[in-house]
């Protein structure tokens, strides 16, 4: 069964938070290289939690219009 536009938005937005943490605890060893680097993955996967939200916001508008 594949994952719906609302899963895979949650599962990027999970993703990002983790890799911010990572960043802020390479950052914090003062590794800020390493930092910078999942800093920039985590930007990615944001960006792709905002497309994946918007997605999902497009279908189920759509879905609520076909309802009607």
């Amino acid at each position: 069964m594949p994952q719906s536009a609302h899963d895979r938005a949650a599962e990027f937005h999970n993703k990002a938070a983790h890799a911010h943490q990572a960043a802020a605890t390479a950052h914090g060893k003062g590794d800020h290289l390493t930092a910078h680097e999942l800093s920039k993955q985590a930007h990615e996967y944001s960006t792709q939690a905002h497309e994946q939200s918007t997605q999902a916001f497009e279908h189920a508008k759509k879905s609520a219009g076909q309802a009607q």
